[in-house]
């Protein structure tokens, strides 16, 4: 004998597993939407001074070791966008910055010119991406470097710190009419 109840369990059963899976492709795009990433520049150092530098391993492969100041010149709190674009051979992320970090990278890459710019991020593994020497003077305020990362955490970086730059104000929101210069 058969149970009316018995096809409706399947239904049941199977708008569950929808939900279910609908459910879990929208906390996807929820994680998305709250990862986070910072990003942090250091100018490389001539020489030790003491307590105000510090060496450190850029690659993972085959660590270069670089002597950099400890204190940041420019972090998060002045980043407008933040992109991952394709270039031969490879990708890059590109940043970039509002008033101030167009100030700090132009005095940067004017005064310190043949130094490295050491990128450090946080997204939330701690990790030295690259060491990009300037050789021209930043005037517009970007930055494009090759990242120590695959393709994917490049991606997961930039979405971090795109996100910061919206909860801090400096990028509007996706979908909202406000633009930047």
């Amino acid at each position: 004998m058969k149970s009316p109840w018995r096809g409706i369990n399947n239904y049941l059963a199977s708008a569950l597993l929808v939900a279910i899976l609908a459910g879990c492709a929208s906390a996807d795009r929820s994680n998305q939407r709250k990862a986070q990433a910072v990003v942090q520049l250091f100018l490389e150092a001539e020489f030790d001074t003491g307590d105000k530098t510090e060496v450190v391993p850029i690659y993972r492969s085959a660590p270069v070791p670089i002597r950099v100041f400890k204190a940041p010149f420019l972090d998060s709190g002045s980043l407008i966008d933040a992109s991952v674009v394709d270039t031969m051979g490879g990708f890059s992320i590109v940043l970039k910055f509002d008033f101030h970090g167009k100030l700090a990278l132009e005095h940067v890459s004017t005064a310190y010119k043949g130094n490295r710019i050491a990128v450090h991020a946080q997204f939330p593994e701690r990790r030295w991406l690259a060491a990009p020497r300037v050789s021209t003077r930043i005037t517009d305020g970007v930055l494009a470097f090759a990242p120590d990362a695959t393709r994917e955490e490049a991606v997961r970086i930039v979405h971090g710190l795109n996100n910061v730059a919206v909860k801090l104000g400096n990028k509007p929101k996706p979908g909202s009419k406000k633009q930047t210069d």
